[in-house]
């Protein structure tokens, strides 16, 4: 598709996409009514990532809208397309958000992180009434307690996809980042907690996914997490300078 984006814009959405051909049009246009709703410019970064099923026709659906760029790609994984959505992103809006295309956590409730966002550098969702097995538990649990131990707390859900972040915060983050990072929101929450970039954490109801089905299974997901904790222990990215702006330098420290 050509580029339809305007010079500036307020907000990139980041969307990575795979395999959600049941859901994927109703969640774009969720996403896009409650953005419009908040009369910003914004755009949705729809990156399909080799969907194997129908996702890419079904993303036809949006071929005239300017407000929705589809990138249909070979596959690469999660990590690496969302870091290919940030880099595009960046250079396109001053604030940036990710969250995922499953519908797990919804459009309804980004209004209350977007009016805040004038006094902190970046702002998290908390997996509010997340449904989990034992496994997904402890890789969790794992991967906040290492945040912790070599960034710092700052982030209570180190790899929630439901995240908005300054452009020249995440630049300067994903510029350290390897394209092949397999979960490179780990990585930027480390950063910006190092940092001390005040940050806002704030519980996001998450519902079960109703469509699809999770792309890691069993010993495939342990696989994937021994990977993301070595890549975390290698790679250390770092916020250069006084970033943080004088309202947020000035807010109160969360709890």
């Amino acid at each position: 598709m050509s580029n339809k984006t305007p010079a500036a814009l307020d907000l990139a959405v980041v969307m990575p996409v795979y395999n959600e051909e049941a859901c994927i049009v109703d969640v774009v246009k969720s996403w896009s009514a409650v953005l419009s709703g908040l009369n910003i410019a914004y755009q949705i970064l729809v990156l399909n990532d080799g969907s194997r099923d129908g996702t890419k026709d079904v993303l036809a659906t949006f071929a005239d809208d300017e407000r929705v760029e589809v990138i249909n790609k070979a596959n690469s994984g999660h990590g690496p397309t969302i870091l290919m959505g940030y880099h595009k992103a960046v250079d396109l809006a001053s604030w940036v958000f990710q969250c995922d295309s499953d519908d797990e956590m919804k459009a309804e409730h980004f209004p209350q992180f977007w009016t805040k966002r004038q006094d902190y550098g970046a702002l998290f969702g908390i997996r509010a009434g997340r449904q989990q097995n034992i496994g997904r538990k402890l890789i969790s649990g794992t991967s906040c307690l290492t945040v912790r131990l070599l960034f710092g707390k700052g982030v209570e859900d180190v790899n929630v996809p439901y995240r908005l972040i300054r452009s020249d915060l995440l630049r300067q983050i994903i510029a350290q980042i390897p394209d092949d990072t397999f979960a490179p929101n780990v990585l930027i929450s480390g950063a910006l907690a190092r940092a001390g970039i005040p940050l806002y954490n704030h519980p996001v109801p998450h519902e079960g996914r109703k469509t699809g089905a999770a792309s890691l299974m069993k010993w495939k997901l342990w696989k994937a997490a021994l990977r993301s904790f070595g890549q975390t222990l290698r790679s250390r990215p770092k916020i250069k300078g006084d970033s943080a702006p004088a309202a947020a330098r000035q807010a109160e420290p969360l709890p």
